[in-house]
């Protein structure tokens, strides 16, 4: 394998923090270890990974001055803080193309002079955010690769927490194609990679250069052995992410009030957000006690896993599903919905379960019955942990991932043949 020299687009990008930024460290660090990997990143991420000391030939950390004020103030009065609104994916747009206009003008004389091989932007990962660098690339004849990209998940019907989530914006998804660069990001790429079955077919017209590689991974240092759960211990169930509507918790918490109220079990919720007070009332409802810890740290959180036997997490529109590798990595059996990043991750039956999306009444009876069987079966609940656990090491790791990424650089720059990553779905 050829060394390669990588400039890498990753705003959002920090060990120390959760979902994508961390996502966007994990990646290229794991690229930085292979390669020789300039980061392009936000200022504010700059200290937590020089602290780290990671293998980067270099980190440029961008700052857009007043603009960033301006932005901070809108997410903290505007937004409320909600990492997960559509309307700020859109709002970020203008923000992300000044970002790439400063990474552009900072690098041009080097990407002139051919000192990189190629450039990857690996964050942000929603599609609909372009970006300026692919026909710029493909002028100086240099590949120009995106993703992961995820996102565009379509809201599932008869569900009621998609009612009360959907945002208006998302009837307007189209005319992301209409904004600046939108067309060109695509058109002028010389790879695409989708991290979710869905992303994948969305992009089906270019299938040339399309790939699919999972969004999220986990670090193999991470898989050690689960301790043995003692005889007869109550099956111990997990929560772990935001409490919003489509996170679908209150599923979860009406599939384990049978197992609940029969003492059989226990439920930790690990997050918070605008459903804990309603999600608190629905237990009380249903005369179940669930112990919810509120936000924690990320290694807080990896603590309950490495106990849990369980994650129930029925999320009827999940991205990567960052919490189902580590559900798998730590052990603990993960229950999810066939949809989105979860969907592709979990093997029905072997690493985990999968419920088809159909009803709120289906996804909870189905839910229920899966729990009553791992309740009654230890000896299928211990099988199951060790195969996820297998199945992560194995699969699921960032090294691998970036090993792949690589056979997707080689082909890309003509040093092999391009490989072919097929989704799952």
């Amino acid at each position: 394998m050829q060394r390669l020299r990588i400039l890498l687009l990753a705003q959002q990008n920090n060990p120390d923090w959760i979902s994508v930024p961390l996502v966007g460290y994990q990646h290229s660090e794991a690229l930085a270890q292979m390669h020789d990997v300039t980061l392009v990143t936000h200022f504010a991420n700059e200290a937590a990974i020089l602290r780290k000391k990671q293998p980067f030939k270099e980190v440029f950390a961008i700052n857009l001055g007043i603009w960033e004020t301006f932005y901070n103030w809108c997410f903290d009065k505007v937004f409320k803080g909600d990492h997960g609104s559509q309307i700020l994916t859109a709002f970020r747009v203008p923000f992300y193309l000044a970002f790439e206009s400063r990474a552009f003008a900072r690098y041009k004389k080097a990407l002139k002079n051919k000192e990189f091989d190629l450039v990857l932007r690996v964050t942000p990962v929603a599609p609909v955010i372009p970006s300026l660098f692919a026909a710029r690339c493909k002028k100086l004849g240099l590949p120009f690769v995106i993703g992961p990209i995820n996102g565009g998940l379509p809201w599932p019907t008869h569900y009621s927490q998609a009612v009360r989530q959907k945002e208006w914006i998302s009837n307007l998804r189209f005319f992301y194609r209409y904004l600046p660069y939108a067309r060109s990001t695509y058109r002028d790429s010389s790879a695409i990679v989708a991290g979710s079955s869905e992303t994948y077919h969305e992009y089906d017209a270019l299938k040339d250069r399309l790939y699919f590689i999972p969004e999220n991974g986990i670090r193999e240092e991470t898989v050690v052995p689960k301790k043995a759960r003692a005889h007869g211990a109550k099956l111990k169930l997990l929560f772990v992410g935001r409490l919003i509507p489509s996170k679908a918790c209150d599923l979860a918490i009406k599939a384990a009030a049978s197992l609940l109220r029969e003492g059989r079990c226990e439920f930790t919720i690990v997050g918070d957000g605008g459903e804990r007070k309603a999600l608190e009332e629905l237990s009380a409802s249903l005369g179940v006690k669930v112990h919810f810890t509120g936000m924690l740290a990320h290694a807080e959180a990896m603590e309950y896993f490495r106990s849990a036997d369980v994650l129930v997490f029925p999320s009827i529109r999940e991205f990567g599903g960052g919490v189902v590798f580590e559900a798998l990595a730590l052990g603990c059996v993960p229950i999810v919905s066939n949809y989105g990043g979860p969907g592709d991750i979990v093997i029905n039956g072997k690493s985990g379960f999968s419920v088809d999306l159909k009803n709120e009444d289906y996804t909870t009876q189905e839910l229920e019955k899966i729990l009553v069987r791992l309740a009654q079966d230890p000896d299928l609940l211990e099988e199951m942990s060790k195969e996820g656990q297998r199945y992560a090491r194995e699969e699921l790791s960032w090294k691998g991932k970036a090993e792949k990424m690589t056979q997707i650089f080689e082909g890309c720059l003509g040093l092999a043949k391009r490989p072919s990553f097929l989704p799952p779905r």
